[in-house]
């Protein structure tokens, strides 16, 4: 249901389920000229998969990488690291409290293309402060549609 709403109703070329598909085969098929850019919030595995089809001087903001938040232990690093020497893979972390002192201006660019409809979302929302901790199991599950958010109380 999530690739169907990515291609069907975002208009992207293509969506890899990471549950049910080889991510690499599945990156051949999709982009057989290579990845340019991955915006990263996975990391682990599919982290990898995407490693093995970067082009040279890619590039890959880091901003998550949640497959392994409750990994027990040190968490690996790529597995493959010697490609990102030889492809020259440019790996920089991504936090958006860098970029607060630009948050009037993104708000400014951003909410007339909301309102527009030209960027899309969604929102899975679980009602009450009594199921935070189900719904925060659900970020790691994948068991939700949309931005998961918890509502404490009725809006006004």
């Amino acid at each position: 249901e999530k690739c169907r709403w990515i291609t069907q109703d975002l208009g992207f070329d293509g969506a890899i389920d990471y549950k049910s598909e080889d991510v690499s085969e599945a990156l051949g098929r999709l982009a057989p000229n290579g990845v340019d850019i991955n915006f990263e919030n996975v990391g682990g595995k599919v982290m990898d998969a995407v490693i093995g089809h970067m082009n040279n001087h890619s590039r890959m903001p880091l901003c998550g990488m949640i497959s392994t938040y409750n990994t027990e232990g040190p968490v690996p690093g790529p597995s493959d690291f010697a490609r990102v020497l030889m492809h020259r893979i440019h790996i920089q972390g991504f936090i958006v409290i860098d970029y607060l002192p630009r948050a009037a201006e993104a708000m400014a660019e951003l909410a007339p293309w909301v309102a527009s409809g030209q960027i899309k979302w969604k929102a899975h929302v679980e009602d009450g402060l009594e199921n935070a901790v189900s719904a925060l199991d659900r970020l790691f599950t994948g068991d939700h549609d949309g931005k998961l958010l918890v509502r404490v109380s009725a809006e006004p």
